[in-house]
Formats: structure tokens, C-alpha cells, sequence
């Protein structure tokens, strides 16, 4: 496959887009199942229009897949939670640096869903990620708040993993944009009842950077994504998509104000090597499998 720089500028674009998300943590003074409940809402409003635009069909083909896409919404709220609540109780960078764990999950899960032998540098590769996060924490006392937001990073990251690989299996039957909208409309329905629970006071201000996180930091950035896809590599899009946190630490600093510590910095280095080794090592191995079944 030749890769077109159209498709490149759209992968850049929206990891780009990703990377200005996690400021909303700080800028949205609402719980994290709030700030959740606010982007799926509006994300699903997007991608509505944009299936419909589209003229992709609506249905899904299969009862089963209903059920499916509902629980894949589940686990998308629990990331974006997770995700969120790790930014608010500690950093930007605490919270994007532990999120990135995602790939080494990925390799411990592949071999159970889809028979892939274990192989021993993705043992090796978790440790030194393992080691990272240690790194990272200032303490190991759960009263800490940088230490429990690493801890809901990493479930951040575990969760995202998770959805990625249940995924794989339904992209290969619906488009990208439609799995989205099922799966951002679940999840917004899951949450209506926690909402009202809540009751949040919401003023116009979050409602206007609810919508610009939901529409443009996921709606359009999920779009342009899936789109470049059509003409770049997933392997190549998997090691751009590493640029997320770097991008996010750059912002949190311009804008928050937030200035990571050595240690932090350090830390960062090695889980972000260690995923994207881990990403490469993915794609090449998958590329093998594929090969081997061809």
C-alpha cells in the first residue's frame, strides 16, 4: 500500500485534535461522568449527521450486534471516566502518560482473543512500562493524588485496549463512523440516569466546551482519523497516534500552566518508548499472521 500525504496531514490533524482533549478536565469544573455524559452526547449528535450525510444505512445487520455495540459503549464510558477523572484529581501529562499504556494491555489481551503466542519481549516490554509508571508516581500512598490518578490512567489505558480489540472484530463488518455513533449514543444512554442523579449545576460556559469537545476533539477528530486511514498505513497511523501525550503536555503547559517534573519527564520517556516499540511490534506481528493465512 502506498501511503498518500493527503492521509498523513488527516492522521497528524487529529492526534493533533486528541491531544487538546484532556484540557478539558481542567477547564470543565463538573464531575468526570458529567464531562463524559456531555461529549458522547454531542459526539453522537455529529456523527448522526455525518452517517446521515453520508447515506450510510442505519441498521445494523444483526440483532446480536446491538447488544454488542451497547456493551462497547459501556466500556467506552468507563475510559473516557477514567481517562478523565486521572486529569482532574492530578495532570494533564499524569493523566495522558499513564493513558498510554494502552499498547502493552494490548499485547497481553491479543493472545486471548485472537490465539497469538506470548512472546517473551512483550512480558519484557510491560516491566519496563511497569517500571515507567513507578517512575512517575511521587509516592506509593493511595492518599496521594498523583498516585491515584496514575492508578485511573492505567485503567484508562487497560479500558482503551480492551475497546480497541473488541473493535477489531466489528470494523470488519460496519464503517468506522457508524460503530462510532452506536457506540458514543450507549454510552450517552447508560449515563441519562447518572446525570439526573447528579443533578449538575451546568452554566452556558460548559455547555459551549462540552460541544466543542464533543463535536471537534472527538467527533471531527475521529472523522479525519478514520478518513486518513483509507490511504496510511495502520501501522504508520498507530506510531503517529504516540504523538498524543507529547502534543497534550505541550498544550497543558501553554495553557494550564502545567510544567511536568524531571521525574515525570522521565518517566513519560520510558512508557512512551515502551508503547511505541509495543505498537510496531504489534502490527509487524500481525502482519505475519495475516501473511501466514494468505
Amino acid at each position: 500500500m502506498r501511503e498518500n500525504a493527503g492521509g498523513l496531514v488527516e492522521i497528524h490533524a487529529a492526534v493533533f485534535l486528541f491531544g487538546f482533549a484532556g484540557l478539558f478536565g481542567k477547564w470543565i469544573a463538573l464531575p468526570a461522568l458529567i464531562i463524559v455524559f456531555g461529549r458522547v452526547v454531542f459526539a453522537s449528535i455529529y456523527l448522526l449527521s455525518a452517517v446521515l450525510l453520508l447515506r450510510l444505512p442505519l441498521r445494523l445487520e444483526r440483532k446480536i450486534d446491538y447488544f454488542y455495540t451497547g456493551f462497547l459503549g459501556v466500556i467506552l464510558a468507563l475510559h473516557w471516566f477514567s481517562f478523565f477523572r486521572s486529569i482532574q484529581i492530578s495532570t494533564v501529562a499524569i493523566g495522558l502518560l499513564t493513558y498510554s499504556t494502552f499498547p502493552i494491555f494490548a499485547t497481553f489481551l491479543e493472545p486471548a482473543f485472537f490465539r497469538h503466542r506470548l512472546r517473551f519481549s512483550n512480558v519484557l516490554l510491560a516491566l519496563v512500562t511497569f517500571g515507567g509508571v513507578v517512575l512517575v508516581l511521587p509516592s506509593f500512598e493511595l492518599g496521594d493524588s498523583i498516585t491515584r490518578g496514575a492508578l485511573w490512567g492505567v485503567v484508562s489505558g487497560a479500558s482503551f485496549a480492551l475497546l480497541s480489540i473488541l473493535n477489531r472484530k466489528m470494523v470488519k463488518r460496519y464503517p468506522s463512523l457508524k460503530l462510532a455513533l452506536y457506540q458514543d449514543a450507549a454510552a450517552a444512554l447508560l449515563l441519562i440516569p447518572v446525570f439526573f442523579k447528579i443533578g449538575p449545576q451546568i452554566q452556558v460556559y460548559d455547555i459551549m466546551l462540552l460541544a466543542l469537545l464533543g463535536i471537534v476533539f472527538t467527533g471531527v477528530a475521529h472523522a479525519l482519523f478514520i478518513k486518513g486511514l483509507v490511504g496510511v498505513r495502520a501501522h504508520s497511523a498507530g506510531v503517529i497516534a504516540c504523538l498524543e501525550p507529547v502534543y497534550g503536555i505541550l498544550f497543558a503547559y501553554f495553557f494550564l500552566r502545567e510544567t511536568p517534573t524531571v521525574r515525570v519527564l522521565a518517566g513519560g520517556a520510558v512508557i512512551l518508548g515502551a508503547a511505541f516499540i509495543a505498537t510496531i511490534r504489534s502490527h509487524d506481528v500481525r502482519g505475519a499472521d495475516e501473511n501466514k493465512r494468505e
